[in-house]
């Protein structure tokens, strides 16, 4: 199945376009469904997509907002994706979202790994938006290349929604969606920037080695149409 991928002359325009187009399936799912829910990724790219995103005008209070993947540090700390969100999404219009993290307080990931299963089970049962980010390394959530836990990772028999992975190549132990959980959002979007991420887009499509390239088991997937939005 071909994605659909759309290139914008600057990340400003990719931002508003993303936001927008967001904003109106989180809308119509509201109309539709009374409530509505997104799954967002961490890192740098996505700040201002989210500032863009926080301002539009929706019904924030009907939906729930929460993360496809946590750096397994404390919820305050600049290095978690929660502290990313809260401070460039959950602001403006946006700040009546409902808001819920992986992040378990007091225990590892590895034990945290059902709590935050059951917790996203509950609130994450149907997901409207996914958002998805890469590494230059082809990574994508916190399912690294050739790590020993994608595998079970990618098992589309695995119920739980989480694993807790410990990359090699990157501080911190950390707690992502399973492929199987990403694979069932109604909307899945790949925001990427800069030439190149790019390079790394087109190798994971053309090698679609899923061990080198984590995010090649997202994109090269039959079942599932996905929307790119490069800069």
């Amino acid at each position: 199945m071909m994605n659909d991928f759309k290139e914008f002359i600057s990340s400003d325009e990719l931002a508003q376009n993303l936001a927008s187009d967001i904003a109106l399936i989180l809308k119509n799912s509201i109309d539709t469904l009374g409530k509505a829910t997104l799954l967002v990724s961490g890192g740098n790219t996505p700040k201002l997509f989210f500032q863009k995103l926080s301002n539009i005008n929706i019904q924030w209070e009907k939906v729930t907002i929460g993360l496809v993947d946590e750096r397994w540090v404390e919820n305050d700390s600049k290095d978690s994706n929660e502290f990313l969100v809260k401070e460039n999404l959950l602001i403006n219009l946006a700040k009546k979202a409902i808001f819920i993290g992986l992040y378990v307080k007091g225990i590892n990931a590895e034990s945290a790994q059902s709590i935050s299963s059951k917790i996203y089970e509950n609130e994450f049962e149907k997901v409207d938006v996914l958002v998805l980010g890469m590494g230059t390394d082809g990574h994508t959530a916190s399912l690294f290349p050739n790590n020993e836990r994608l595998k079970e990772a990618y098992d589309l028999t695995n119920e739980k929604f989480c694993i807790s992975i410990e990359p090699t190549t990157v501080p911190y132990t950390r707690m992502s969606l399973i492929l199987k959980k990403i694979l069932e959002a109604k909307n899945i979007i790949l925001h990427i920037e800069g030439k190149e991420k790019l390079e790394v887009y087109n190798s994971a499509i053309n090698a679609n080695d899923i061990y080198k390239y984590p995010i090649s088991s997202v994109l090269n997937q039959t079942d599932k149409k996905i929307k790119v939005y490069y800069s």
